[in-house]
């Protein structure tokens, strides 16, 4: 039933239950050709969240409009949507995205207890994005929102290998791509070392390394 949009574009397998929301977040970023940032202006970034909080509503339970947008608040998430990529990528935190954010505990008609995004405009959406990192980080998911290695792709994507160690949002793309532009990186190595006569003409041929002095 994913409606995340963002993600979509880029043909992308989303993450499970409410963590999609943080994927597809980072996801309205610009990528290579597929489309504009969605965070660009408030009528792109209001049919984007519509569409989001519609999904992240249906997939955890929790009655929600999608709040409306000012370009303050735009320039808010932006800030934020840095801010956590950061924290996908393993670098600290930084900058105005980090900002202390609400939330609202409640109890459902079966006893149980939830977190609730609070506040109005940029604060609710980033009070639902952090309380999804933060179940995200508990269960172990978070750590498989990935950014692509393959720059300039750097489409945030989940990470459904057996042991976690994916780098790339689609092997037979962005990683054949990686994969031959390190293999040309090798060859020219070599060619330049050829050229400063480091290489014998068999190391050449072989793809070895400089030949010791």
């Amino acid at each position: 039933m994913s409606e995340w949009s963002a993600s979509r574009r880029y043909k992308l397998a989303t993450a499970p239950a409410g963590l999609g929301l943080v994927q597809d977040f980072l996801n309205t970023v610009d990528v290579q050709e597929y489309g504009p940032d969605l965070l660009a202006d408030t009528t792109l970034a209001g049919d984007w969240l519509v569409g989001a909080v519609r999904t992240w509503s249906a997939l955890r339970g929790v009655p929600a409009d999608p709040p409306s947008l000012t370009d303050a608040d735009l320039a808010k998430l932006r800030a934020l949507r840095g801010t956590i990529a950061q924290l996908v990528r393993g670098e600290p935190a930084s900058g105005p995205g980090i900002a202390a954010i609400p939330a609202s505990f409640a109890v459902s008609e079966t006893g149980e207890v939830r977190l609730e995004p609070a506040g109005n405009g940029w604060r609710w959406l980033a009070s639902a994005l952090w309380g999804e990192i933060l179940l995200g980080q508990r269960d172990g998911t978070f750590r498989r929102i990935k950014k692509c290695h393959n720059h300039p792709c750097e489409s945030t994507f989940y990470d459904r290998s057996k042991n976690g160690s994916g780098v790339w949002c689609n092997v037979k793309t962005c990683g054949n791509v990686a994969n031959l532009r390190a293999s040309r990186a090798r060859r020219r190595e070599r060619e330049r070392a050829a050229q400063d006569g480091r290489l014998s003409p068999a190391s050449q041929a072989s793809g070895a390394g400089p030949e010791p002095n």
